[in-house]
């Protein structure tokens, strides 16, 4: 595997910024990435009622699904939220996924990344849903979503999100895409642009490739804020048993280091909760698992630019310009973009920022849609 050089770190000196609060600029897309790191006829829909999740399409009251993660559940949501939005179990791509939907307007969906679910988006859902049909999803393995022990690489979890999309109804859509998410939809404008409007993609510098690969012994504030990419890499029930029942400290971690603002309480046992479930554990590992697999794909959708507009979102304590600089050479149309003060979770530490930027770059997908129906 060929290594690419590593341009030197930041040099810490007096009145230095503390490394897990500032933008890191050391690392390019590759070497971040490279090792260290169906149809609608089938489409079955449940909305949140009254009495529980029950059929879209029918009256006949059904059990809410065991576990953790629907709206009814979710704590401190925005003011009016429920009003809007609803939990929806749709089976779609030979797959049983949970999305929450509400708004009006031409489709938006919501990618989100790890370790996380579609909450991550709440505070930005309700503004988007004033002019979009807002559906954020459960990735595969996650949350109320199936968690099958295979189909794991992107292109399999963008076909998930196609056949998602089709059972609801959209053959067209723009996407907004975080950390494995973001990775997710890379994929899917990649592997299906007929599907994809405009994409905006959030804070890792660009999809993972075995193009060229750090060496083992990076600096240490890279290495602190990487090192569960190998980790999460193993696929070895020994990752699950050395994190469960430690979910605070092996989560809190992650959400600690990667800049910004600190997370509240709430939503941070939220994460910690939901990531105690033994199948979801397992799930969220699944994409680091199929490592591999995505970054050969990868190599294969890097031969074609991307023709839609991209928007390239990175956090200022977190990646920066980064996120846009290494998707320039993916795209033909990239806007990069830095939002000041927010770290790697952008839609929960800076989420006017974001609906601002969002609302700019969408404008044009809303528009060409015409009046909201």
């Amino acid at each position: 595997m060929n290594m690419s050089p590593m341009d030197p770190p930041t040099p810490d000196g007096p009145g230095a910024t503390p490394p897990s609060h500032r933008a890191r600029p050391g690392l390019s897309r590759r070497a971040f990435v490279g090792g260290a790191a169906a149809s609608a006829a089938a489409a079955a829909g449940i909305s949140l009622a009254a009495g529980g999740l029950t059929p879209a399409a029918a009256t006949v009251p059904r059990r809410m699904p065991k576990g953790y993660g629907s709206v009814a559940t979710a704590p401190h949501l925005p003011a009016g939220f429920t009003k809007i939005f609803t939990s929806r179990l749709v089976q779609a791509g030979g797959l049983r996924q949970h999305v929450v939907i509400g708004g009006d307007g031409p489709p938006l969906l919501l990618v989100h990344g790890w370790p996380e679910n579609w909450y991550a988006w709440r505070m930005v859902m309700p503004e988007l849903a004033r002019h979009y049909t807002v559906i954020a999803v459960d990735q595969r393995g996650i949350g109320l979503t199936d968690k099958p022990r295979s189909g794991y690489d992107a292109s399999t979890l963008a076909h998930d999100l196609v056949a998602l999309m089709d059972a609801l109804g959209h053959t067209r859509f723009a996407v907004a895409g975080h950390d494995t998410g973001m990775i997710i939809s890379y994929a899917l404008a990649a592997d299906h642009p007929e599907s994809v409007a405009r994409m905006a993609l959030l804070e890792v510098p660009g999809p993972p490739t075995l193009k060229a690969s750090p060496p083992l012994f990076i600096d240490e504030d890279h290495n602190n804020r990487l090192w569960h990419i190998p980790f999460n890499r193993v696929d070895h029930e020994l990752t699950e048993k050395l994190v469960r029942g430690r979910e605070e400290i092996f989560f809190g971690y992650e959400f600690d280091i990667q800049g910004g603002q600190k997370l509240p309480d709430y939503a941070r046992e939220y994460y910690f909760r939901l990531f105690s479930d033994p199948e979801t554990l397992r799930g969220g590992f699944g994409l680091y698992r199929a490592w591999d697999t995505t970054t050969a794909q990868n190599a294969k959708r890097a031969e074609n630019k991307l023709t839609m507009p991209v928007l390239a979102i990175g956090g200022s304590e977190s990646w920066g310009d980064m996120v846009g600089k290494e998707m320039t050479p993916l795209a033909n149309d990239v806007q990069g973009v830095v939002i000041p003060g927010a770290g790697h979770w952008v839609a929960e530490q800076a989420p006017r920022e974001l609906l601002s930027e969002l609302t700019r770059f969408l404008a044009p997908y809303r528009r060409a849609a015409g009046p909201s129906r």
